[in-house]
């Protein structure tokens, strides 16, 4: 039994019928044209079930802290501003006491914490505004939803560990790469499996993982090379790898994308990035190596000289 892909078997036009198509697919079959696609193994963590659930999560604890923000600023609260984490221990104590019913600025900016307590003067100034009834209403609720998602958050992160303690030394290999924590190497174990021997080379993995250009061409003509479809939660979690990669100093990725995207722009090097990322996590499983960075090319040619 072969489990194929339903758009290369698709039959020519004309004379469309159940049977004829199973005809057509049998016939395929026996000439060795038809191309099994990948099954993932049994042997994958199931917490390729959790992640999706927990990206939602993180998606309604970020459109809870947005809410709560323009609420503020319909307040003329400008604690963003002030703040660079609005929702970190300080804003959490002037969040909690605004929705109380506190509304003296000076007040409000005593709770600040450790170095926001250097901004005092811009903070009490943040914190002046026209506080009505409704915004405190508000706020409780924006505030417990806040938390319940938080809590829930907690909970499946704590579940998802508990699955891939098995693969703890993978893990660890993986977090050698610039760009990957704890999450993304939790959601490239459980979409991707350890074992790179159920594809043939490296292309084949990224191109199911659709995160390589598209081959389009007719008459001498390249056509469109965007990247193909994939797996939508393995290609996300490169790209945000490729994006922390991006920002880490003095690594080979950063040299590599900032160089890419002076030519071919940002998506395009986030792209190529997230392909390099795939590139190295194969070669880590199927040899269990460690990552080796080759460092900044201009550190290198600095040193050269």
């Amino acid at each position: 039994m072969v489990v194929a892909h339903a758009h290369p078997v698709k039959k020519v036009p004309g004379r469309k019928t159940d049977g004829k198509d199973a005809e057509w697919r049998a016939d395929l079959l026996c000439h060795g044209l038809l191309r099994s696609s990948c099954v993932p193994p049994a042997t994958r963590p199931r917490t390729a079930r959790l992640d999706p659930y927990r990206r939602k999560l993180v998606e309604s604890r970020t459109v809870e802290r947005n809410r709560l923000l323009q609420l503020l600023e319909t307040a003329n609260l400008k604690l963003a501003s002030v703040a660079s984490d609005a929702f970190g221990v300080s804003g959490r104590l002037m969040l909690e006491a605004l929705a109380q019913g506190q509304a003296n600025p000076q007040q409000l900016a005593d709770l600040a914490k450790r170095s926001l307590r250097k901004n005092l003067p811009e903070l009490e100034l943040a914190l002046e505004g026209k506080i009505e009834e409704h915004h405190r209403f508000l706020w409780q609720l924006q505030l417990q939803r806040l938390q319940a998602v938080e809590n829930d958050l907690t909970t499946i992160e704590q579940r998802m560990q508990e699955k891939l303690e098995p693969y703890a030394a993978q893990r660890e290999l993986l977090k050698q790469i610039p760009g990957e924590d704890w999450a993304l190497a939790a959601v490239i174990i459980a979409e991707l499996g350890i074992d790179m021997s159920v594809f043939e080379s490296v292309s084949q993995l990224c191109s199911w993982a659709g995160i390589c250009p598209g081959n389009n061409e007719s008459a001498g003509k390249r056509k469109s090379s965007r990247i193909p479809k994939g797996n939508v939660y393995l290609k996300t979690c490169l790209v945000e790898a490729a994006h922390a990669a991006a920002r880490a100093k003095g690594t080979y990725l950063r040299d590599k994308f900032y160089r890419l995207k002076a030519r071919r722009g940002y998506k395009r090097a986030a792209v190529a990035i997230a392909h390099k990322i795939l590139v190295a996590i194969y070669h880590i499983f199927s040899q269990q190596l460690a990552y080796n960075d080759l460092g900044d090319l201009v550190s290198h040619s600095d040193q050269a000289a």
